[in-house]
């Protein structure tokens, strides 16, 4: 990899950046598929969802092939801010309008879950992903003030969940030195890692197991034949297989047309500092908590293992960088902490993620044998893993748990394939404008 530009131009692209600098797993041999393979299942897609669900069928004794287009993590599983958090990407209220109470608590209880099986993952695969406790929601406004203070207590009383205390702005200071927000909600069991290694860890785990990875192989069709399987046509070559896991996230347009019309592909951008002194550490965040603010469009940080400071934020609907990207990051880290004096910035890099409507997950099957799971809405670190056992689970007969998610019912983004983007680029400036009131 190239030396990383450290001028205040700005050099975002495709490449995972810091992440990618500071790799530490090896992966077995994942060469180009050649030719026709057979298979029980082939999973599409090298990020969580595709080696948490090539891990978990190995492991049940199934036969996998899994096709990545690129390099395993390629897209946000290995490029995100890394945050290990329960929950999921809207408020539990859309599970209680879509499922009722119970079946809401059922899906917090799952939400845990994923935090701790990722734990556990990391733990039984001794994966060295950096892996630290302790996360902030900070509120910008009085108006978040009193919203986290409401969440905290219909966390406790509707889902008996009290990992979350409130800290006013001086209690704040202890984690985040900041004049910045009035408070911030401090989740104990919530957390952040080194998104690329966890990922690559999970697919070196799944080879382990059993599972064949090839790289480099570009799905382009997936064909049902009439005996009941399935063929995944690639690049350079094909697999027959009885069950396909699209695991693309934002990355398979084309492949399953009702999954397509749920997401929405959207890029976000982060920078990686030059590495803090430990008194600058103790003047900006001293715990080493990983943060995220309560705006619609919000910043998202913290220290990477090098004490360097991981800044993302920002966000394109378009598929191009934003104007002034490398300023506009530049001036939020001024305004937070002015303390650092404009440290130089090593790394810049993009990563895609896909948003739903409602910002719940989208699972789906077509038939006996195709599964889907995507649109994790920026809380898929977590929780992708646990769709990949989920569906490991379903394949394997026990579907339930699957196909509770599977009945959220999920709108397509208005507009259509060409105007759905200009209408959310509209929707999305008014909550801009929201965040500055």
């Amino acid at each position: 990899m190239a030396s990383p530009s450290v001028s205040s131009k700005a050099s975002f692209d495709s490449a995972q950046g810091y992440y990618d600098a500071t790799r530490r797993v090896a992966l077995g041999p994942a060469p180009s598929l050649e030719g026709q393979r057979r298979a029980d299942v082939c999973v599409i897609g090298g990020g969580i969802t595709g080696c948490s669900t090539a891990l978990h069928l190995a492991e049940r004794g199934y036969s996998v092939v899994l096709l990545e287009a690129a390099d395993i993590g390629h897209g946000a599983s290995g490029r995100s801010g890394g945050q290990i958090l329960p929950g999921l990407g809207t408020s539990m209220a859309t599970f209680e309008q879509a499922l009722g109470k119970q079946a809401a608590r059922d899906v917090w209880e799952m939400s845990r879950e994923a935090v701790a099986l990722t734990e556990r993952l990391i733990e039984r695969y001794k994966i060295p992903c950096d892996y630290r406790k302790g996360y902030v929601h900070a509120a910008n406004k009085r108006r978040h003030v009193n919203e986290s203070k409401a969440w905290i207590a219909d966390m406790a009383a509707g889902y008996d969940y009290h990992q979350l205390e409130w800290l006013d702005r001086q209690a704040l200071q202890q984690h985040v030195v900041t004049d910045a927000y009035a408070g911030g909600v401090l989740d104990h069991d919530a957390g952040a890692l080194h998104p690329l290694n966890y990922t690559l860890g999970l697919a070196a785990a799944a080879q382990r197991a059993g599972t064949a990875i090839h790289c480099g192989n570009r799905v382009t069709a997936i064909e049902h034949q009439p005996d009941g399987r399935m063929r995944v046509i690639a690049n350079r070559g094909m697999v027959d297989a009885d069950y396909v896991v699209q695991a693309t996230n934002a990355y398979g347009e084309g492949l399953v047309s009702s999954a397509d019309a749920h997401i929405m592909p959207v890029d976000n951008y982060i920078v990686a500092t030059s590495p803090l002194t430990p008194e600058q550490v103790a003047s900006v965040l001293p715990t080493q908590v990983a943060v995220s603010d309560a705006r619609f469009v919000l910043d998202y940080y913290r220290l990477s293992a090098d004490h360097r400071l991981l800044f993302g934020g920002q966000v394109s609907y378009s598929g191009h960088q934003p104007m002034l990207l490398d300023w506009r990051i530049r001036q939020r880290i001024r305004y937070l902490f002015p303390q650092l004096r404009s440290p130089a910035i090593d790394y810049r890099w993009g990563g895609r993620l896909a948003i739903t409507m409602n910002r719940a997950p989208d699972f789906g099957r077509k038939g006996n044998g195709l599964y889907w799971a995507q649109g994790y809405s920026g809380h898929g670190m977590a929780f992708a893993g646990l769709a990949g056992k989920l569906v490991a689970e379903s394949i394997a007969g026990q579907a339930e748990r699957f196909d509770l998610f599977g009945s959220v019912k999920h709108r397509a983004f208005p507009g259509g394939k060409h105007m759905r983007t200009p209408l959310l680029v509209l929707a999305t400036s008014f909550y801009k404008l929201r965040d500055l009131l």
